[in-house]
C-alpha cells in the first residue's frame, strides 16, 4: 500500500449551469513532504466544513484503483474524447492510494505513514459539485452503486506526508466496513 500522489487546493468559484457555487473539488499534485495538521494538509482548504474537511475529516483518501471506471464513463459519455487518464487531485481527493480498497478497510482502522498516522472515520458521500466536475449528472448515483467512495480521516499524529509513501494498515475495533458504511447510506438516499 502506498500514497500515489498528494493533492491540495483553494477554495473557488465552480460553474454549474445558471450559477456559481465555491468549491475547493479541484486538487492539483503537490511534490516533496506536505505538513499534516489537525485539520489537513498544508495549503489545502475546504469551501464547505460542514461537509467536507473538520477534524473528522481533514484528509480524504481516493483507491486509484477505481480510476479506470471513470475514465470509462467520461469516455462514454462523450465527456472525454480519449482514453485520457484523470489527473491526481480530480476526484477531489487530499491523498492517491493504491493497494487499500473500501472493502479492505473499516472505520476506525488507522493508516501510519512514515511522518503522521491518520483514522479512518467515514466514507466520501458525493454532492452535486462532484457531478459537475466529472460532467455526469448521474456521477453520484454511479459512485453509490460501485460503493467506491474513498474515505474520509482525522489526523491522529500530526507531521508530514508525501507520495511514493508506503503506508501500514493498523486494525481499529472492526466494527463496520467502509463499503458497509457507504451502502447503508445509498439505502438512505433510496429512501
Amino acid at each position: 500500500m502506498r500514497v500515489l500522489s498528494v493533492n491540495t487546493g483553494n477554495a473557488r468559484p465552480l460553474r454549474i449551469g445558471t450559477r456559481s457555487v465555491l468549491s475547493a473539488i479541484g486538487k492539483a499534485p503537490v511534490s516533496g513532504p506536505v505538513a499534516v495538521g489537525p485539520l489537513g494538509l498544508a495549503g489545502d482548504e475546504q469551501a464547505d466544513p460542514s461537509v467536507h474537511g473538520g477534524l473528522g475529516k481533514a484528509v480524504y483518501a481516493y483507491p486509484v484503483e477505481h480510476l479506470p471506471f471513470w475514465q470509462a464513463q467520461r469516455r462514454d459519455a462523450g465527456v472525454s474524447l480519449f482514453d485520457e487518464a484523470l489527473p491526481p487531485g480530480f476526484m477531489g481527493e487530499n491523498l492517491g492510494i493504491e493497494g487499500l480498497l473500501e472493502h479492505e478497510v473499516w472505520i476506525g482502522d488507522e493508516l501510519h505513514f512514515p511522518g503522521c498516522v491518520l483514522r479512518v472515520t467515514a466514507p466520501r458521500e458525493p454532492c452535486f459539485k462532484f457531478n459537475a466536475v466529472m460532467g455526469l449528472n448521474q456521477a453520484g448515483r454511479l459512485m453509490m452503486e460501485r460503493l467506491c467512495s474513498g474515505f474520509y480521516l482525522a489526523v491522529v499524529r500530526t507531521g508530514t506526508i508525501q507520495a511514493g509513501e508506503a503506508f501500514q494498515l493498523v486494525p481499529g475495533t472492526r466494527g463496520l466496513r467502509v463499503s458497509e458504511a457507504f451502502a447503508a447510506k445509498r439505502l438512505k438516499h433510496l429512501r
